[in-house]
C-alpha cells in the first residue's frame, strides 16, 4: 500500500489496527464487493487500495468494527471508531444516492465551507482596497488592472500551478492549462479540449520545463495550443480537473441530484456520453459562461461527472486494469519524495545514506 494520497498527495498516516494494512487513519471496506478504501483526511477522497493487499485486510476490517461498541450504523453504511482513534466506515448494500453521501459528502461539504471562507476574506480584501483608494482620492478605474491581474493569478493557482504533465494518445506528454471542454466524438462519443502550454512528443529528448519558463521550446517560443483527448484517454485528465471545476463544493441536495443525473443516464461508465449530448441544451437554459467548459456546466453534472469518472475508475481497478492505478500511486509517491527532499538539506540527505550503508553491512 502506497503511504500518499493519489489526490492531494499528502501522507495517509498511518494506524495499529489493521496489522494487514497499517496504512491510514480511516479506512472503508466492503466485503461483499471485496473492496477496500483508504480515505485521506486532508482531501477526504478514497483511495482504492491494492488487489493483493485487500482480502486480509478487510476480514481485520470485519472482525475489528464488530468487536468495537463505539460505533453507529444504519442498515447499509456503518461508522466505527477504534481504541487508537482509527475510524472504519463500513459499507453494506446501499443504494447509490446513500453510498455517495457518505462517499461525496464530506469532500464536497468541506470545499464549500472553504469556498465560503474564501469568499468572506475576498470580499473583506476587495472592499478594504476600495475604501483605501476613495480615502487617498484615487479612481476605481485604477483599481481595475489589480482586480485584472487578481483574476489571471487565480485561473493560474488553480489549473497550472504544478506543471502537471498527462500523457497523449500517441506517446509523449502535455501540460495543460485551463479546464477542459467537453465535446462529442470519439469511438465512446465523447471527449474533452483543453489548452496546453507545453508539448511533448514521445520522440523528443528535451525535459519539461520549471513553472512558466520563458523559453519552452528551447528558441523563445511559446508551445501552446489546443488538443482533444477521447473516451478513456481522457479519464487522468478529468480526475484531475474535476475536483477543480467543484473547487466550490456543494450541499448534499446538488449531490443527490448529480447522482440522479448519473442513474438517468445509465451508470458512471455512460454518464459522460450521456453529458456531452445535454451541452446543447445546457447552453440554451445558460445565461453566462462557455456552458462546454467543466466549470461551466449546470454545478449538478459537474458533481456527476466527478463521482462518474471516480467510480468508473474503481470499476476498471476491480475488473482487473491495476496496472494504471498502480501508476498513477507511484506517480503520486514519487512527486511526494521530491517534494519531501526539496525541503532537506543536501548534507543530510547524504548522512542518512551514509547511515543507511552502514547499517545494511552491520
Amino acid at each position: 500500500m502506497y503511504q500518499t494520497c493519489i489526490h492531494c498527495l499528502r501522507p495517509l498516516g498511518a494506524n495499529e489496527s489493521i496489522e494487514a494494512l497499517p496504512v491510514g487513519r480511516r479506512l472503508a471496506f466492503d466485503a461483499a464487493k471485496g473492496r477496500l478504501w483508504v480515505i485521506c483526511r486532508v482531501c477526504e477522497r478514497w483511495n482504492l487500495a491494492p488487489f493483493e493487499q485487500r482480502w486480509e485486510a478487510i476480514e481485520q476490517a470485519e472482525r475489528a468494527f464488530r468487536g468495537t461498541r463505539v460505533r453507529v450504523s444504519t442498515d447499509n453504511i456503518g461508522l466505527a471508531r477504534l481504541p487508537d482513534d482509527t475510524e472504519l466506515v463500513r459499507v453494506g448494500a446501499p443504494q447509490r444516492p446513500e453510498f455517495a453521501a457518505w462517499r461525496y459528502g464530506d469532500q464536497f461539504g468541506r470545499r464549500r465551507r472553504k469556498a465560503i471562507i474564501m469568499a468572506g476574506g475576498a470580499t473583506l480584501g476587495v472592499g478594504a482596497a476600495v475604501s483605501g483608494a476613495l480615502l487617498t482620492g484615487a479612481g476605481l478605474v485604477a483599481l481595475l488592472p489589480v482586480f485584472q491581474l487578481l483574476n489571471v493569478a487565480s485561473i493560474v493557482s488553480r489549473t497550472h500551478q504544478t506543471m502537471r504533465q498527462f500523457a497523449l494518445p500517441e506517446g509523449g506528454a502535455f501540460v495543460p492549462v485551463g479546464l477542459p471542454r467537453l465535446i462529442s466524438g470519439g469511438d465512446d462519443g465523447w471527449g474533452v479540449e483543453v489548452g496546453y502550454s507545453v508539448l511533448r512528443k514521445h520522440d523528443d529528448p528535451r525535459p519539461f520545463p520549471g513553472w512558466f519558463s520563458p523559453k519552452w521550446d528551447g528558441e523563445g517560443k511559446n508551445e501552446m495550443g489546443r488538443l482533444r483527448l477521447y473516451g478513456v484517454d481522457a479519464v487522468p485528465l478529468l480526475r484531475w480537473a474535476m475536483p477543480r471545476a467543484n473547487r466550490a463544493g456543494a450541499r448534499r441536495s446538488a449531490i443527490a441530484d448529480g447522482v440522479r443525473m448519473i442513474e438517468n443516464a445509465g451508470g458512471p461508465d455512460r454518464y459522460p456520453a450521456w453529458a456531452a449530448t445535454q451541452v446543447r441544451d445546457w447552453a440554451a437554459r445558460s445565461t453566462f459562461g462557455d456552458t462546454g467548459s467543466l466549470d461551466a456546466i449546470p454545478a449538478p453534472a459537474r458533481l456527476a461527472f466527478e463521482m462518474a469518472v471516480h467510480e468508473d475508475s474503481e470499476r476498471r481497478a476491480m475488473d482487473g486494469e491495476l496496472a494504471s492505478l498502480e501508476k498513477a500511486w507511484r506517480d503520486a509517491e514519487e512527486v511526494a519524495t521530491i517534494a519531501d527532499k526539496l525541503l532537506v538539506p543536501t548534507s543530510v540527505m547524504q548522512r542518512l545514506a551514509q547511515l543507511k550503508r552502514g547499517l545494511g553491512r552491520g
